[in-house]
């Protein structure tokens, strides 16, 4: 038997005097602590005194119907209805307006046992998600960083639609952020137990992106040797995030369009129909309305993806961020979290200054690269953050460009091969800007021109 501290408490709502004491009396032979009411009006005075962790609630009583009780009570804790009278409506109506279960009398205590303890432990198991899920929300506080006008309105708009069950467009140049824009928005709606899906439009072919986005069946393409769900199945009840959607082929289109207006859509290859209740965010860096008028993009998609528009506001329009994006990136580079390296006030004025086509994504690259430069160093200065010109005196840039996001060994390759060029191979000079010895550096050199 459970210790009484730790009993799990049970409310019987029945008028049937006789039925009531002798389920309180077997259900606190088993472990629990059972209480009994006769009617609402006595079942609201002992809630005025405690709350228990489960109601057995009869539907007919002397002062009320208990399927109107019912939003109230499961409001609060759950509740298995019973009845003297097994009817398959009632059954129904009392699960669908939220009852964890149905019991016709006379009852089977064994099985009334196990279906109150199934009852709680699924209840504690939703609070405890529930709790950790809240807890993990209050800890990431929000994706977006920065404290700028601008990113306050978009904030705001967020917030206007997030609760809202319509389709977002997120424009914006690339590089500031829109997909964080879109978490935002999915974290803040009431599907944030759900799944949030993103597909980029611009990585695949269309034949390869209808199977990914919608799914396929065997035998759809050569290589289909099983069939496959979409990640639009991923994304049931949850956000499905669609990036570069201006990238989507005319085919592809018309698909979507479907999906917007009907919720339906089919496997590639498929005949079936399949339901989605997927939420669409969409996010662009072109100009979709124009598009639709030069014929590329289809005007009635365009009006369904954008029943809301957000604007995500350049880097250079909002400088105001630039310092808390800057710390953000420090704080969260394992490297410089450990030194506990800063951002020195000269590399911050050039950071501010600069115009930043490639927005918070090429702020985020710069940071990283300064990180690595400075090596050891606890404060990054102008040389580490590699812009040219502008340089205070007796600070010389090093410039490091990638066509690509590079890895951490392509930038130390890259550095050690500028470092060569511009003091012509002078391996005193060299080792001595690297914190290294001579030896190391040769091994290094030799290293990166043998591949060994």
């Amino acid at each position: 038997m459970n210790n009484r501290a730790t009993r799990k408490s049970v409310l019987v709502i029945d008028d049937d005097e006789v039925f009531n004491r002798l389920i309180v009396r077997q259900l606190n032979t088993l472990g629990f602590a059972a209480h009994g009411t006769r009617s609402w009006q006595e079942t609201r005075a002992f809630l005025e005194k405690k709350v228990p962790d489960i109601f057995l609630l009869d539907i007919v009583l002397p002062d009320a119907n208990g399927l109107e009780l019912l939003p109230d009570l499961i409001a609060t804790r759950p509740v298995i209805m019973l009845t003297a009278v097994g009817s398959i409506r009632t059954a129904v109506d009392a699960m669908q307006q939220g009852a964890a279960e149905y019991l016709v009398k006379p009852i089977n205590l064994e099985e009334l046992d196990l279906i109150i303890r199934r009852v709680l432990g699924h209840a504690e198991l939703v609070e405890e998600m529930a709790f950790v899920r809240t807890r993990e929300r209050e800890k990431r506080k929000s994706f977006m960083v920065g404290k700028s006008r601008a990113l306050q309105q978009v904030s705001e708009m967020i917030e206007a639609v997030a609760g809202e069950n319509v389709s977002v467009l997120i424009t914006g140049e690339s590089g500031v952020g829109k997909e964080l824009v879109a978490r935002e928005i999915h974290e803040r709606s009431q599907r944030n137990n759900r799944n949030f899906v993103v597909l980029d439009c611009c990585t695949l072919q269309e034949n390869l992106f209808e199977s990914e986005l919608f799914g396929h069946e065997k035998g759809a393409f050569t290589g289909a040797d099983n069939p496959k769900k979409g990640l639009i199945e991923g994304a049931k009840n949850g956000t499905l995030f669609l990036d570069e959607i201006g990238e989507i082929g005319p085919t592809i289109q018309a698909k979507l369009l479907r999906v917007l207006e009907t919720g339906s859509y089919r496997h590639l290859g498929g005949t079936r129909d399949f339901v989605s209740d997927a939420r669409i965010l969409s996010a662009t860096n072109c100009d979709l309305q124009a598009m639709s008028q030069e014929g590329s993009f289809r005007l009635d998609l365009y009006y369904r993806l954008a029943a809301f528009t957000i604007e995500v506001p350049p880097l250079r329009k909002r400088r105001d961020d630039i310092e808390d994006l800057a710390n953000h990136f420090l704080t969260h580079h394992d490297f410089s979290r450990r030194i506990n390296k800063k951002l020195g006030k000269a590399a911050l004025d050039q950071l501010i200054a600069h115009d930043w086509p490639g927005n918070v994504r090429e702020l985020r690259n710069v940071m990283e690269r300064a990180i690595i430069l400075s090596r050891d160093e606890t404060l990054i200065r102008p040389s580490h953050l590699g812009f040219t010109g502008n340089l205070p005196q007796g600070e010389r840039a090093v410039n490091l460009s990638f066509a690509h996001e590079p890895t951490l060994e392509e930038i130390k390759d890259k550095y050690i091969r500028e470092l060569v060029d511009q003091y012509n191979g002078n391996r005193q000079k060299i080792s001595s800007i690297l914190g290294i010895s001579e030896r190391n550096l040769y091994r290094l050199l030799k290293k990166m021109e043998t591949g060994l």
